[in-house]
């Protein structure tokens, strides 16, 4: 690995939170700044070459580790050899952080939409972490609205640490669905999908176009369907961002 791109890093605590789910947290060996919302490329290398992939970041700029949520892709380039590390194991990290789905400073607007399923939490616990840290990160005058959806209560690392965020940083709510109930022992929270909570909350609680920046991390017909909604409800373009984990397949064409 060239040490002129890459830094070294030392896997310091592993949450696994269900076969193909877990959180890393990673010490590295030299400075690694970044702005709340942005993502790492972490990287190995093996007898077939340098393997890497970008991967956002959960903890803040003002913690001294990086952490980061992460699904198995039993056939991805990178997240097989990720899934096999634990504490005191190494691999590298690129020496830049990149991305621009950081908090919006531009349009002026106070309120926030976050919109995320499962992985895709990571950027908003950045930002959120970020602010709980520093009040200067947002306006006093900013609200927050995180709508955090899974298929089952499993599947979210950060329910207790949203909860108490929540109920310390002024203007933020944070709610919690999942669309399999039935499989969920004793789940208080929401039930549906992302789409499905959006529109029972976004109005309600008056995050609408005008003063409202929305950002949509994770699955990514989830994005299409909730771009589509706030389409229909007048945000502009610019007043959507979105972070895209992957691109799905396209379908093989009918045959004749």
């Amino acid at each position: 690995m060239d040490p002129n791109k890459y830094l070294r890093a030392r896997v310091t605590g592993r949450r696994d939170l269900s076969e193909d789910l877990w959180t890393l947290r990673l010490a590295l060996d030299a400075p690694f700044p970044f702005k709340p919302g942005q993502y790492a490329t972490l990287a190995f290398e093996d007898a077939g070459g340098v393997h890497e992939r970008a991967y956002s970041i959960a903890s803040s700029p003002l913690e001294s580790e990086l952490e980061f949520f992460i699904e198995l892709v039993p056939e991805g380039e990178t997240t097989p050899t990720l899934h096999t590390l634990h504490a005191g194991d190494e691999l590298w990290v690129r020496k830049s952080a990149k991305g621009l789905f950081t908090l919006d400073r531009k349009s002026g607007h106070h309120h926030h939409l976050f919109v995320a399923t499962v992985t895709g939490v990571a950027p908003f616990m950045s930002m959120l972490r970020t602010w709980a840290r520093d009040p200067s990160f947002a306006p006093p005058e900013t609200r927050i609205l995180l709508i955090e959806a899974a298929s089952r209560d499993y599947e979210f690392p950060y329910v207790p640490e949203l909860d108490e965020l929540a109920g310390k940083l002024p203007g933020v709510k944070v709610v919690h669905a999942v669309s399999r109930s039935w499989e969920c022992q004793g789940w208080q929270g929401e039930c549906g999908r992302a789409e499905d909570i959006l529109r029972k909350y976004a109005d309600a609680d008056g995050f609408t176009a005008g003063d409202t920046t929305a950002y949509v991390c994770g699955h990514p017909q989830m994005i299409e369907n909730v771009k589509g909604m706030l389409k229909r409800g007048g945000f502009a373009k610019e007043a959507v961002h979105e972070e895209v984990y992957w691109i799905p397949a396209k379908a093989a064409p009918a045959s004749a």
